[in-house]
């Protein structure tokens, strides 16, 4: 398996995170800003941490295309 296809389904997964932790973020109320509940805190940070890893994977996913065609 190649590194492309590898970053592509870490996105996918964290993509789906992403949305996942974001609708129960938004339906719920939680604020990322504000200290709540233990839940309402790992629920935020599971959201920031989606997006690094989102950020993180594309790029790699753009990179290992670009390496692969040279």
């Amino acid at each position: 398996m190649t590194m492309q296809k590898i970053a592509t389904k870490v996105f996918v997964g964290a993509s789906l995170v992403f949305g996942a932790t974001g609708i129960f973020m938004a339906l719920s109320g939680i604020d990322p800003d504000n200290n709540g509940t233990t839940l309402q805190q790992l629920i935020g940070k599971l959201f920031l941490t989606s997006v690094f890893v989102i950020l993180t994977s594309f790029a790699l996913s753009v990179a290992s295309k670009y390496l692969n065609g040279k």
